[in-house]
């Protein structure tokens, strides 16, 4: 894998056998590299069509989430703003045709 594509597609750690219990444990080198220790807290989520799992570092989504809660007022002044673009439209357009069938 070219060295430019491995942030997009993420790393292989290598391989990790679901014990008896459901326990599954995290190669000691993503441990190590991603800073996951014990008491770590993971989300766990489906992925790939039912295929396969992804694990987030609980606090990782927790930043991930307060970014995007600091920026909600920028959000909806930009949803509203491409509404009202598009409503300004099409009254545009039902004028200009009302304008027509008058002449």
């Amino acid at each position: 894998m070219e060295e430019r594509d491995k942030g997009i597609v993420g790393r292989c750690f290598g391989t990790a056998v679901l014990g008896a219990r459901g326990q599954l444990v995290v190669p000691a080198e993503a441990r190590k590299e991603l800073g996951i220790e014990t008491g770590s807290k993971l989300l766990v989520f489906g992925h790939f069509s039912g295929e396969g799992l992804v694990f987030i570092k609980a606090e990782a989504a927790e930043k991930l989430l307060n970014i995007m809660s600091g920026r909600l007022d920028e959000f909806a002044r930009l949803v509203k703003g491409a509404k009202s673009a598009e409503f300004g439209k099409e009254t545009k357009h039902r004028e200009s045709k009302g304008s027509r069938r008058k002449t």
